[in-house]
């Protein structure tokens, strides 16, 4: 059933009060603070029908109504008018979300308390799946007679580097032997292919070479292959969820916090969401965890590509148009920082 005007405009009023508020609405309230046109009579019947189709609930102990989760699905779905951020927040965005592919890990952890700073929510954001991202070279570095950084460069401008205790000498000859060879041997193969490849008879003959690729560079470039291929799952701000009144109850708080303690499951449920912005609202969440949580996730793309998540967890009482527009912007001026290597975004 469509719900006429004045129902869309009674309901929209019942969300806003009770997003700012917490607490169940009443006619009487509605009438006092919007110029509706109407009575409060005729507020509190046009409640009781859309109580009836299913957009409000009357709890209890008061008789007042909140929204449900159908409501808040109409709301963003229909009713939603999408909030320019101020220039103080954009700037606060660029200044804070410096994009750096030589620390890209760190930025996307500075993401994640970027975004539970603004919204005064639990956040979270992970790094891509690489495994199809591609390796462009390998190089060795001389730190100390015992100590060795291996950096590896991806094609998606990722560095990720490496530091190792050595136990057989080198020279600076050595390193770039090696350094040439595994770049000739992985460039232009993604991370699978290259876990699977053998490389020890391209070294050639040189014992000291040998030694060294055999017995510290492989493993250390094995392991670190492996770690490049882990979806790695910052949080922040849970506690933010012991000052939201729906949490208030020890169990409903514990079972919140549960929800990031299995993070292989999150992590995978969350990789399953698609691109873009994706609003789910309390009964539509999979996880039992989250039946009175809304979720909003959005991804973010380095050079096109190698897609990661940020997103918020909170009551489904949350201001839905502020918190969408917060995480488009964050993830345009991320997507756009990477892709131009220069953290600028106008």
């Amino acid at each position: 059933m469509d719900l006429t005007e004045r129902q869309l405009q009674i309901l929209q009023a019942v969300i806003s009060d009770y997003v700012q508020n917490a607490e169940p609405v009443g006619s009487r309230s509605i009438s006092k603070k919007y110029n509706l046109g109407v009575s409060p009579a005729t507020i509190r019947n046009e409640m009781a029908d859309l109580e009836e189709m299913g957009y409000l609930t009357h709890p209890h102990t008061s008789a007042g109504r909140i929204p449900s989760d159908k409501a808040y699905r109409l709301y963003v779905n229909n009713l939603m008018q999408k909030r320019n951020l101020t220039t103080r927040e954009k700037r606060a965005i660029r200044d804070k979300l410096h994009a750096d592919r030589a620390e890209f890990n760190a930025t996307i952890r500075h993401a994640a308390e970027l975004l539970s700073e603004i919204t005064h929510l639990a956040s979270f954001a992970m790094t891509p799946v690489n495994n199809q991202d591609t390796l462009n070279f390998i190089k060795l570095l001389p730190v100390d007679e015992r100590t060795i950084v291996m950096m590896i460069v991806a094609d998606s401008g990722s560095i990720t580097n490496t530091t190792m205790r050595v136990n057989v000498p080198y020279t600076a000859e050595t390193l770039e032997i090696l350094s040439k060879t595994m770049t000739v041997h992985y460039k232009g193969t993604t991370i699978d292919e290259a876990l699977k490849a053998n490389i020890i008879e391209d070294i050639g003959t040189d014992i000291e070479a040998m030694n060294l690729f055999s017995g510290n560079v492989m493993p250390s470039f094995m392991k670190t292959l492996e770690d490049m291929l882990n979806v790695n799952l910052y949080t922040e701000g849970l506690m933010n969820i012991f000052n939201i009144p729906e949490y208030s109850s020890i169990d409903k708080a514990r079972d919140f916090l549960e929800l990031f303690s299995k993070k292989e499951e999150f992590t995978r449920n969350m990789l399953s969401r698609g691109d873009g912005i994706i609003v789910t609202i309390g009964e539509e969440n999979m996880s039992d965890s989250m039946k009175d949580c809304s979720l909003i996730t959005a991804s973010y793309h380095v050079d096109g590509k190698l897609v990661g998540k940020v997103g918020v967890i909170g009551p489904t009482r949350m201001k839905y148009d502020e918190v969408t527009s917060i995480m488009e912007y964050l993830t345009n001026n991320l997507s756009e920082s990477f892709k131009l290597g220069d953290g600028k975004d106008e």
